[in-house]
C-alpha cells in the first residue's frame, strides 16, 4: 500500500535561477545538484526535484542511472504544507523578495492557502495541512 509522496517533480527552463528561489527565497536546504540536469532539495520528510526539461527528455548515456526520459511542458504545480504563523512569514519573505501572491484565501474548511510562482511561472502553494484533514 501507498505510504505516501516520497519526491515531487517540478521542470524548469533555467536551472541556476530555480537554484536560487528555491534555496535563497523558499530557504530549502539543497541535497544534491548534477550539472545543468537537476537541483534536489529537502521538503520536510520528502524531496523536491527540480529538473531542466531540455536535459531529462534526453535518453540516459551508457554510463548513467538508468532513468528512462522523463519531463514535461508548461506549469507544474507543487503544495508546501505550513503553519499558519509559517505561511505569514513565507507570505512577508516573498513580498521582500518581490514575488507576487496571485490568491490568499481560506477554504470552506478553514485552511489558509497562497499560491505564488516561481521563475519558471510553476504554480507553488503554501496551505496549512487541515486542508486535507491532516
Amino acid at each position: 500500500m501507498i505510504d505516501g509522496i516520497l519526491e515531487t517533480a517540478l521542470y524548469v527552463d533555467d536551472l541556476d535561477a530555480a537554484e536560487g528561489f528555491y534555496g535563497d527565497v523558499l530557504g530549502l536546504e539543497k541535497v544534491l545538484r548534477h550539472d545543468n540536469r537537476h537541483v534536489f532539495f529537502r521538503c520536510g520528510p520528502g524531496i523536491l526535484l527540480i529538473f531542466n526539461r531540455h536535459e531529462t527528455i534526453k535518453p540516459p548515456s551508457s554510463d548513467a542511472l538508468p532513468v528512462p526520459p522523463h519531463g514535461t511542458t508548461g506549469a507544474g504545480h507543487a503544495c508546501f504544507r505550513m503553519r499558519a504563523e509559517a505561511i505569514d512569514l513565507i507570505t512577508e519573505k516573498l513580498n521582500k523578495a518581490g514575488v507576487s501572491i496571485e490568491s490568499d484565501f481560506s477554504w470552506p474548511n478553514g485552511a489558509r492557502s497562497i499560491y505564488f510562482r516561481d521563475p519558471d511561472g510553476n504554480s507553488l502553494e503554501c496551505a496549512e495541512p487541515k486542508l486535507w484533514n491532516l
